[in-house]
């Protein structure tokens, strides 16, 4: 039988439609097979594989439990539907949902793949607020960034190593409570075996080799992306160069930084201050 190819700029949902369709082959899965085990008929399924039809959340989630991705053809669901996210940052999230290692340098606030949901609606109201977003928008927001932690729970997650500017863990995002309840959260990730988080202390001063946040995937291929963000816009780098300069000063900064029992107790002392402050 003739497999019809799929351009991925023919539609909106073509790339969700060519992954779901490389989801299913993998698991040598018909189309008649994996129908019933996501709630649709096989004729429907095959006009969502061929981008005809856009898929529902309902599907994209049952997807994901049958095909066993990690959550990935609902956040897929979300980049596509969403179109209040920074530019550029649906292409990174795709590549994020497939990495083997993901390194990251946070400024200012703790990273979306380490949010509580307080924190979270607190960064993303306050944006609404600023910018006149619809709050309907910013929620769609906040459930997108939580579908991407799911990432950090499938069978075999990406090893996360977070290097955090002290900022992040000083700045109090939704005041003490939620604050004290995200860095308990992220004493509680540290215990993970694939989660690596290291704080980098304002004593580092301009000896820090980063000044804005950034991103390095590893991907199966070995080959590894930087991303990055300015005013309103993410983009991905792939020069092998320049990639490779920033992996360099990650090395440097997971040196200089605080070790990984120092950094938290370093996080442990910081929310036990905003304790003892809220009393």
């Amino acid at each position: 039988m003739n497999k019809k190819k799929i351009d991925p700029e023919s539609s909106p949902w073509a790339p969700f439609g060519i992954q779901l369709r490389a989801f299913r082959e993998a698991k040598d899965l018909l189309q008649e097979e994996l129908a019933p085990l996501i709630g649709c008929s096989p004729s429907h399924l095959s006009y969502i594989e061929l981008a005809h039809r856009p898929p529902s959340r309902k599907l994209a989630e049952l997807s994901d439990i049958a095909l066993d991705t990690g959550g990935t053809m609902l956040l897929m669901w979300y980049q596509l539907k969403n179109a209040a996210i920074l530019e550029g940052f649906p292409e990174y999230a795709r590549y994020e949902a497939l990495a083997e290692q993901i390194r990251i340098i946070e400024i200012n606030i703790v990273n979306g793949l380490l949010q509580t949901r307080a924190y979270a609606t607190a960064i993303e109201m306050g944006y609404a607020r600023q910018t006149d977003t619809s709050e309907k928008l910013a929620e769609e927001r906040i459930e997108f960034r939580l579908a991407r932690q799911k990432i950090l729970e499938r069978p075999q997650p990406p090893l996360l190593h977070v290097v955090l500017d002290e900022s992040c863990l000083r700045r109090i995002v939704g005041g003490r409570d939620v604050m004290v309840e995200q860095l308990l959260h992220l004493e509680q990730l540290t215990t993970r075996g694939n989660v690596v988080i290291q704080v980098a202390p304002y004593s580092l001063g301009e000896h820090r080799p980063f000044t804005h946040m950034a991103t390095l995937l590893t991907m199966p291929n070995r080959k590894v992306l930087a991303y990055g963000e300015v005013e309103q816009r993410g983009y991905i780098d792939r020069d092998t160069k320049s990639v490779g300069a920033l992996v360099k000063s990650y090395d440097r900064l997971a040196i200089e930084a605080l070790g990984q029992a120092e950094s938290l107790a370093f996080i442990r002392a910081t929310r036990r201050d905003l304790e003892w402050m809220s009393t």
